[in-house]
């Protein structure tokens, strides 16, 4: 390995294109690879189609320094790192469906003694799956050896950032690697040492898919009981965030934050692969993942209460992205429930929020009842104010803007019984990043 110097990175999204910066920097000769044009075209301008602190710095040097280029045809490398999206279907039974054109596309590039890792958060099985696949396309080569054909590698490093701190937390926090052998492992793991600062841990590769899925599935319970004490809460007339700042007090409770629901690429869909895996063994990871998902139905019933008996509701939405102070629209619980609005309460007029989007979603955009708006005109003349998101800009607001509104704070982010503010020195529960 220490002679191997290039890398192609497939998918050039939140995960891939800072993993691909970061090679670039630290020795690599870094080559993205995706699907979208307009990607492609922005990365070998040196610039990010997408909002992520620090980024932008790091692939402008890349691009310049020549040790980052993008492209969509899959090159010849030592190593392949494949960063595409894993949804799920309908049934929440994983879609490899990504994960698959991506080894169709490595498989013709392959030679022998290269190592592909699978980054990309994948239920249990997914890179044997992904070993296999490209191996039926290639049998001249081998995962073992022995038999005289060439070896190719296979690992799985699953990533474990928060949006918003990508390029600090891909440095200093601790890594995952398994392999489908233990030189995989190592391999993949002399890759990851080049820049990664935390501790590198050396699994087999099924052990590592599961991690992942673990320590969201973990945090997704965790909010479930939140978001379910919030909705106990209010039909026993309880504020529910003195009542957990009360009970955070014992020194062993740390209760998280209710919100909305549970959006983003990893907590609202990494527990739906294990369940999908075991169905009969995962009862209460099942039972959060349906609360968590039910919550955004919850809001827009109390939305559509206090709008009830006003002729032309006017609802300003504060908020889309999935959590504070980024673009990320991913699975967002927000946006569901300003689908939900446009389509119940046609005859109303949703003025929409998001300091850090220029335009609707498609999804949302088709609504002609639905407008993105600045926070002063959404809220001057709105009936109902509804907070989806804490970001940071929304503490900056004037009291008077919410005054005498009908409200529906799901961050706790204003006084209820007031209509101001809370102050942000103060916070209604211990801070938890979502």
């Amino acid at each position: 390995m220490s002679n191997t110097k290039t890398v192609a990175v497939i998918g050039l999204g939140y995960i891939g294109l800072p993993t691909a910066a970061a090679l670039a920097t630290n020795g690599w000769t870094v080559i993205g690879v995706d699907v979208s044009g307009p990607t492609v075209d922005a990365v070998n301008r040196g610039e990010v189609p997408f909002v992520e602190p620090d980024l932008g710095t790091f692939v402008a040097v890349a691009v310049k320094q020549g040790t980052l280029r993008a492209q969509k045809e899959t090159p010849s490398a030592d190593v392949f790192i494949v960063a595409v999206p894993t949804p799920f279907a309908e049934d929440y039974a994983p879609d490899l469906s990504y994960i698959e054109a991506a080894a169709d596309g490595i498989a013709p590039r392959l030679s022998g003694g290269e190592l592909v890792i699978l980054e990309s958060t994948s239920p249990p099985g997914a890179t044997c799956h992904i070993a296999k696949r490209i191996l039926a396309d290639r049998p001249d080569l081998s995962l073992e050896g022995g038999d005289g054909r060439p070896v190719v590698h296979f690992a799985h490093c699953p990533e474990r950032v928060l949006p918003g701190r990508v390029m600090i937390e891909l440095v200093t926090n601790d890594r995952i690697v398994g392999g489908l052998t233990s030189t995989a492992s190592d391999m993949a793991r002399n890759v990851y040492a080049t820049f990664c600062k935390g501790e590198l841990h050396t699994t087999d590769a099924m052990t590592a898919e599961l991690a992942k899925l673990t320590e969201n599935s973990f945090r997704d319970v965790n909010i479930a009981f939140a978001n379910e004490l919030s909705m106990i809460s209010d039909r026993l007339g309880v504020d529910v965030w003195e009542l957990i700042a009360l009970a955070n007090k014992h020194p062993r409770v740390n209760i998280l934050e209710p919100g909305p629901g549970v959006g983003g690429h990893c907590i609202a869909v990494d527990p739906w692969f294990i369940v999908s895996s075991t169905p009969e063994q995962s009862r209460l990871i099942r039972t959060a993942r349906e609360v968590n998902d039910a919550k955004p139905e919850y809001v827009l019933r109390q939305i559509e209460q206090l709008a009830s008996g006003i002729a032309v509701p006017r609802i300003a939405v504060l908020g889309l992205a999935f959590k504070p102070d980024i673009d990320d629209l991913r699975e967002s619980p927000a946006v569901r429930i300003v689908e939900g609005l446009a389509q119940r309460l046609q005859n109303g007029l949703i003025r929409v929020v998001e300091p850090h989007v220029c335009e609707l979603p498609a999804r949302l955009g088709q609504f002609a009842n639905v407008t993105l708006a600045n926070a002063e005109d959404a809220l001057t003349d709105a009936d109902v104010a509804v907070l989806l998101v804490a970001h940071s800009a929304f503490r900056s607001l004037d009291p008077e803007l919410i005054k005498d509104k009908h409200i529906v704070d799901t961050k706790g982010f204003w006084g209820l019984a007031t209509g101001k503010p809370r102050d942000k020195n103060v916070p209604a529960v211990k801070e938890q990043p979502l």
